[in-house]
């Protein structure tokens, strides 16, 4: 039981190539969703006409956009800012404060402190990030398969809540290739992911955070992959139907129609 997504050449691509087979699917959902992208640093901006039309969509319902879904991944524009491991600090300070819920012990919402901030049984939380940057850059290190980064976390996760909580559950570094052919890839493994709302940040995110590891390890950039163990084409009651997918998907195909003529 599985849906494999042909591969796709960059994020906008895979996004739209993923939503068309999921809702074709009955229900407009389907477990165990692969997609893979080729360049995930291609077409993932704003300035791609796609995009902006999904930021907009969002935007309009008043629903968290392609910028902010990307940030709880990875706050690239920090990192660009303030450079590394600075921008840990800052992250920690500045930003942490002010998107916590007041009382929420649990976390932000952002995948980003899960990743640098795995609670240990004794003492300091771990950097995950930046253990699998040294594992990668030490040369005693010859293991190609051992650069694991866990975001659910049993101990806060397993509760009686109503609610999903996390999404995104797992990621695996990989180093693939032989000697000036090695990339680093990443695979990225979701619990329930919602198509509309998501995915598309989720893509552009995840590549930001694939970018800063092989910056910060010298290694070129490899594929992306995700495996979402359910994927749903989602709507929101009051904020847009099956209708308003069809609309914004049908815009999205007449915007790359018409960059592709230009």
């Amino acid at each position: 039981m599985y849906l494999p997504v042909p591969p796709q050449p960059d994020c906008v691509s895979a996004w739209r190539e993923a939503v068309r087979l999921v809702n074709a699917r009955p229900g407009h959902h389907e477990h165990n969703v692969l997609i893979d992208v080729a360049d995930p640093l291609a077409r993932a901006d704003l300035s791609d006409p796609v995009v902006a039309l999904v930021d907009a969509f969002l935007k309009n319902r008043d629903t968290k956009r392609i910028e902010t879904v990307a940030n709880t991944i990875f706050p690239a524009a920090l990192y660009r800012r303030y450079g590394s491991p600075a921008f840990f600090t800052r992250f920690t300070d500045n930003v942490l404060p002010k998107v916590r819920s007041p009382g929420k012990k649990s976390w932000s919402g952002y995948y980003f402190e899960r990743m640098m901030q795995l609670p240990q049984p004794e003492g300091d939380p771990l950097n995950q990030l930046t253990e699998i940057i040294g594992r990668l850059k030490d040369p005693a290190v010859r293991a190609l398969n051992k650069f694991e980064l866990s975001v659910f976390d049993p101990l806060r996760d397993v509760d009686g809540s109503p609610y999903g909580g996390q999404c995104l559950s797992f990621a695996s570094f990989k180093l693939i290739g032989d000697g000036d052919e090695r990339r680093l890839a990443l695979t990225a493994m979701y619990r329930n992911h919602y198509y509309i709302e998501k995915l598309l940040g989720n893509l552009i995110g995840l590549g930001r955070l694939q970018q800063f590891v092989a910056e910060e390890t010298g290694i070129a950039m490899g594929p992306l992959t995700i495996l979402s163990t359910h994927a749903t084409i989602d709507v929101k009651n009051g904020k847009w139907n099956r209708g308003d997918i069809a609309d914004l998907l049908t815009a999205c195909d007449q915007a790359k129609a018409l960059a592709v003529s230009a």
